[in-house]
């Protein structure tokens, strides 16, 4: 068919792009709009009920397909379709219409291209956001049909197994609801997501996809279960990293039972620093207790119900009342009250204030502003010279309080300055005794040097943290198996127990090159599109834009 008579630029340029199957009978542009009219090639079809083919025309009819755009129009195709009678007296359907499965799918309002386009915005931008793209690319579509197209194709279970297989938790709602994430290690891609982290979810998995050699993992029981249920063959790797946080957590709790020893330490240090020092005298500074504030008062306005909340919960508790039904009548989360039970009375929210790294300077301070410097930032420069490590803005603050008549420094007396040396405490006391004594300070030499001759058992423990440190960072070359014998004779002796009942995954942590790190990569970006979605979507929808992103 010549098609020079009707044929106009657009049509030119716009004919190479439709499908071999559509014959263009017209092309009509518009300021807004690309309306191409066709028809299908075929003289026959076949049933889609009994295949049977069939040449016998019932009748005609109109369907319009919304195709890509085209210089930044829309375009919309106006299919002129045959009906056809099915010649089959045996089958149900009397006539059907004809097919076009290289075009778009039957009943479709868009074709097979524009849908896999728009599918694409929803899965990686999302409704909202993706709609605003569409509309802008010339193909508008509701958030609504993105997230359906989205998440609209099944997700089959065609990909291969992986030989070696990452496994990790990701928080769906923080301390409720978890899931699973599978990652393949050797190409670094997700597998598949699970709704849940129990141990039959992932034995249920590993049995559907035989195969899988090396799974590393945390050092959860659940999947330890799980796999050593779906893939009993399979070598299990515990993670490198959680096993220095456990190592890390471990030597914390040790030294938070030294307290005491700690205190007489930085004491010690104290004395060193104040013989070495040259004697200064300062003025005494007294400080008024401020107002309480508004946040103050409703605080305690706040407790007060929280005590009265507990009265009535100890109260319910008494008569036989359960745990969950007392959640219900008095509107407190259950675990608040399981913390109030086990504390036995209501904590305030609102914690006293501790101490300050700018109380040792106090006295010096009090002196210079009776001497009549007022310029918080060159007290703050003073303050450095002495020792002091913290901002500006402290020194402002306390400044700021004189002024304002909430603190007033009188000459009451002339007192020396203590040298300013804290306590270190919890992470920073684990790390000062973990720390190679070559990056120490002098001052925390000496600290930890009087902390472990005063407490040889906690020197012991730390000896054996370090080795089994280096080990894990394999930068050692103690046999694992001995270490955690050796651990017996140290206060670490528990945590080397837990080790041991774990041990096979252990020796492969540090003996594999696996790890979970990546997996942990894509649990922030699960977390990243969870969030993207305002906590809105299912877990089909999410599992969706996770897995056809890769």
């Amino acid at each position: 068919m010549d098609l020079r008579p009707w044929c106009c630029p657009v049509s030119q340029k716009v004919l190479p792009f439709i499908s071999p199957t559509l014959k263009v009978t017209r092309v009509r542009p518009t300021a807004e709009a690309v309306m191409i009219e066709a028809t299908g090639r075929e003289r026959n079809a076949r049933c889609p009920e009994c295949s049977a083919p069939s040449r016998r025309l019932h009748s005609w009819y109109f369907r319009h397909l919304h195709d890509l755009p085209w210089q930044g129009r829309s375009v919309i195709i106006r299919v002129h379709g045959k009906r056809y009678y099915c010649l089959n007296r045996q089958c149900p359907r009397r006539t059907f219409a004809e097919s076009l499965p290289d075009v778009a799918p039957r009943s479709s309002q868009r074709t097979a291209r524009l849908r896999d386009l728009q599918r694409h915005f929803g899965l990686a931008l999302g409704g909202e956001a993706g709609a605003r793209l569409a509309s802008r690319m010339s193909t508008p579509v509701s958030p609504d049909t993105l997230l359906r197209l989205a998440s609209g194709r099944r997700i089959t279970d065609v990909t291969p197994t992986p030989r070696v297989l990452g496994i990790d938790d990701w928080a769906w709602k923080r301390g409720r609801f978890y899931g699973t994430v599978l990652v393949d290690l050797e190409t670094n891609k997700v597998i598949d997501l699970l709704p849940d982290r129990e141990a039959a979810t992932v034995a249920k998995w590993l049995t559907r996809h035989p195969g899988v050699e090396i799974v590393a993992r945390d050092r959860a029981g659940a999947y330890s279960d799980g796999i050593r249920q779906g893939a009993p063959s399979a070598i299990q790797v515990a993670d490198r990293w959680h096993l220095l946080r456990n190592l890390g957590d471990a030597v914390q709790a040790l030294g938070a039972r030294h307290n005491a020893a700690a205190r007489r330490a930085a004491s010690q240090v104290r004395s060193y620093l104040a013989a070495k020092q040259p004697l200064t005298t300062q003025k005494a500074v007294y400080a008024f207790p401020p107002a309480p504030t508004r946040a103050q008062r409703a605080g305690l306005a706040s407790h007060s119900r929280r005590e009265e909340l507990h009265a009535e919960m100890v109260r319910l508790k008494n008569i036989g009342i359960s745990t969950v039904q007392i959640s219900g009548q008095l509107g407190i989360d259950r675990k608040t009250i399981l913390r109030w039970q086990r504390l036995g009375y209501a904590p305030r929210w609102l914690q006293p204030k501790g101490d300050s790294i700018l109380d040792p300077f106090k006295l010096y301070l009090g002196r210079r502003w009776s001497e009549g410097c007022r310029n918080a930032t060159q007290l703050w420069r003073e303050l450095n010279d002495l020792g002091f490590r913290g901002r500006p803005s402290l020194v402002r603050e306390w400044a700021t309080n004189i002024r304002r008549g909430k603190a007033q420094a009188p000459e009451i007396a002339d007192l020396p300055l203590p040298p300013a040396w804290p306590v270190p405490s919890g992470y920073g006391l684990a790390h000062l005794l973990m720390a190679d004594r070559r990056a120490l300070s002098p001052e925390d030499s000496l600290f930890k040097r009087h902390l472990l001759a005063a407490e040889p058992a906690l020197g012991a423990a730390i000896k054996w943290a370090k080795r089994m440190n280096r080990l894990l960072r394999r930068r050692g070359h103690d046999d694992l198996s001995q270490l955690l014998t050796d651990a017996a004779e140290t206060p670490l002796a528990r945590f080397a127990i837990s080790l041991r009942r774990d041990y096979d995954a252990i020796h492969a942590a540090v003996t594999s090159p696996w790890t979970t790190s990546p997996v942990e990569g894509h649990v922030c970006r699960i977390k990243m599109l969870k969030r993207s979605m305002y906590g809105r979507a299912g877990f089909e929808l999410l599992r969706a834009r996770v897995l056809n992103l890769e």
